[in-house]
C-alpha cells in the first residue's frame, strides 16, 4: 500500500484516497494546474509545446516528492528537448522543461525520511514547466530558500563544475576562453577558472554583458559585435589558449580549434547557434580538424550533464557552500529589462525561450510561477 503526506496536514494517508482527500481540504492542494505539454515534435518551441491549463495534480509514487514549482530555468538544450533530440524513441504528449525550485508539498512514505511538507527544493527532472511536478526524492536538492539564485546552479553550474573539473586540467597562469561567457553557464565557467588562478577570455554580444563579466572576474571580455574574436586571440594569446569552455558552435568552434594552444583542450557543452536548424547542428571545417589537433598535439572533449550524475549532488553541494560563502555570483535574468517585462507565469516561457536565443539575456533565464489566487501555499 502507497501512503502519502500532505501539505496542511502532515497526514499519511492510503493513496486510493488522496484525490479525495485532497478535493475535501478545498484550497490546501488544487485538484487541476497548468502545465507545458508537448504536442509536436519541432526545435521551434512555440510550435512544439501547448499550454494546458485543467490538468490534474499528479500523485507522488512511495519514493517521490510533489514539488510546488516557484521558478523554473530556461536552457537553450529545452528546444533540444522539445524536438525529441535525446530520446528519438520519444513519443507525444510529454511534459517540457527539466529544472525547477520550489516546496515539498506532499510526499510518499519513503521520501518522509530525508524530506518534509514544506522544505525547499532545487530538482533536475522532467516535467518542470508545470505548477506542480513529481519529482524522484532522489533528484531533489534541499535549498535554504525557494529562490531562482540556486536554480541557477542545477543545470548551469554543475555543468560548468564538472565539466572543468574532469575535463580542463585547470591550474594557475593557464588561458582560458568561455564562449557565450555572459549566459547560464558560461558565467559560472568564468569564476571557476578565476578561482583557479587562469587569466580568463569570455566572448560576449554587448557592452553591458562586458561590464557584467568583468565584474565577475574575467581578464578581457570580447564583444564579437564589436570586435574580431580571432583577431583579439591572435594578439592577447599568441602562444594559444589553454582551455576553451565551448557552447555556441559553427564559426566559433572553428575559431576555437584555431586558437588552441600546444596540448589545448577545448571542452564542447553544446553548440547552441545550431540548435533551431533541422539537423540541430551548425556547420564546421571537420574536414581539417584531424590536422590542427594532431599539429597541436590539443584535444576536444564532449561533456554531457547525464553522464555525470552520480556526480551531481557532490559539485551542488559544494556550489551551494561556495554561493553561501560570497565566493559565487549566480546571476539571474528574470526579464525584467524585456519589453514585456518580468518573466511570471507559464504563458511566459515561451517568450523566455524567444529572448535566449535573441542572446539577450545576462546570466540564467528564470521564470516566476506565482501562486494561484486559491492557493493557500
Amino acid at each position: 500500500m502507497q501512503r502519502l503526506a500532505l501539505a496542511g496536514t502532515r497526514a499519511i494517508v492510503d493513496m486510493s484516497y488522496a484525490r479525495h482527500f485532497l478535493d475535501f481540504q478545498g484550497s490546501a492542494i488544487p485538484s487541476a494546474m497548468q502545465k507545458l505539454v508537448v504536442t509536436r515534435l519541432s526545435p521551434n518551441f512555440r510550435e512544439a509545446v501547448t499550454l494546458r491549463r485543467d490538468c490534474p495534480v499528479p500523485l507522488p509514487g512511495d519514493g517521490d516528492l510533489l514539488v510546488r514549482n516557484r521558478f523554473v530555468g530556461v536552457n537553450a538544450s529545452d528546444i533540444n528537448y522539445s524536438a525529441g533530440r535525446y530520446d528519438p524513441s520519444v513519443k507525444t504528449p510529454f511534459d517540457a522543461g527539466f529544472e525547477g525550485v520550489g516546496e515539498v508539498v506532499a510526499l510518499g512514505l519513503s521520501a518522509s525520511a530525508a524530506h518534509t511538507v514544506g522544505q525547499a527544493v532545487a530538482y533536475l527532472a522532467p516535467g518542470s514547466f508545470a505548477e506542480y511536478t513529481v519529482v524522484p526524492a532522489r533528484a531533489a536538492v534541499p535549498v535554504p530558500a525557494p529562490k531562482p539564485e540556486y536554480l541557477a546552479l542545477l543545470v548551469s553550474g554543475t555543468t560548468a563544475y564538472l565539466s572543468l573539473k574532469a575535463l580542463g586540467g585547470l591550474s594557475e597562469g593557464k588561458t582560458v576562453l568561455v564562449t557565450a561567457a555572459a549566459g547560464g553557464t558560461g558565467q559560472f565557467a568564468v569564476q571557476l577558472a578565476k578561482k583557479a588562478k587562469c587569466r580568463v577570455l569570455g566572448t560576449c554580444s554587448s557592452a553591458e554583458k562586458c561590464a557584467f563579466l568583468k565584474s565577475v572576474g574575467c581578464d578581457r571580455p570580447i564583444n564579437y559585435n564589436a570586435e574580431q574574436v580571432g583577431a583579439v586571440l591572435r594578439q592577447e594569446c599568441p602562444q594559444g589558449v589553454d582551455v576553451v569552455y565551448e557552447s555556441v558552435g559553427g564559426t566559433m568552434f572553428d575559431l576555437a580549434v584555431d586558437a588552441l594552444a600546444t596540448r589545448g583542450r577545448l571542452i564542447v557543452i553544446g553548440f547552441v547557434s545550431g540548435y533551431q536548424t533541422p539537423t540541430g547542428l551548425s556547420p564546421v571545417k571537420a574536414g581539417t580538424l584531424p590536422a590542427k589537433l594532431l599539429q597541436k598535439s590539443a584535444s576536444i572533449h564532449g561533456f554531457f550533464l547525464n553522464h555525470y550524475l552520480p556526480e551531481f549532488r557532490g559539485a551542488m553541494d559544494h556550489l551551494l557552500k561556495m554561493h553561501a560563502g560570497g565566493e559565487l555570483v549566480c546571476e539571474v535574468d528574470t526579464g525584467r529589462l524585456s519589453a514585456e517585462g518580468r518573466f511570471t507565469g507559464l504563458e511566459s516561457v515561451f517568450r523566455a525561450v524567444d529572448y535566449m536565443y535573441m542572446r539577450k539575456n545576462t546570466g540564467k533565464i528564470v521564470v516566476e510561477l506565482p501562486p494561484s489566487v486559491n492557493s493557500k501555499l
